[in-house]
């Protein structure tokens, strides 16, 4: 009996892992999208809109309204960015908690290292998955 119920908790901490890895992966995958489609590559912003208004054949008029429609946007957006930040570091804090739980010492010092490891691949510097 003991043995089912071990290896049950053994299949739930499995299921976590594959959870927060498979929400790590869309991470990633996130930014590699936004790198590729908002940063054009390393083109300037100014340069993207300019070839778009081109191709859309916007006149002046058009090009301030869309311009501001796209700062306006993009100014909701980091918005909430920030306000999200907080209860995603909350979530991410409760997940290592968790991780620990069900990781031997051994498995979660490899698992901060890999993260570690793939947050350096993506330039990135915080505390989440």
């Amino acid at each position: 009996m003991e043995n089912s119920s071990r290896n049950k908790w053994q299949m739930r901490g499995i299921a976590i892992v594959l959870f927060v890895l498979g929400f790590a992966s869309g991470i990633l995958a996130m930014n590699a999208y936004r790198a590729y489609f908002h940063r054009g590559g390393g083109q300037p912003r100014a340069d993207r809109f300019e070839q778009l208004a081109t191709r859309l054949q916007l006149n002046q008029d058009q090009k301030t309204k869309v311009q501001q429609v796209f700062s306006d946007t993009r100014q909701q957006l980091q918005a909430l960015r920030k306000e999200s930040e907080p209860r995603i570091n909350t979530i991410r804090q409760q997940a290592d908690q968790r991780l620990q739980e069900i990781l031997t010492p051994a498995q979660w010092a490899q698992f901060q290292q890999e993260r570690n490891e793939m947050r350096g691949r993506r330039g990135r510097d915080d505390n989440g998955p």
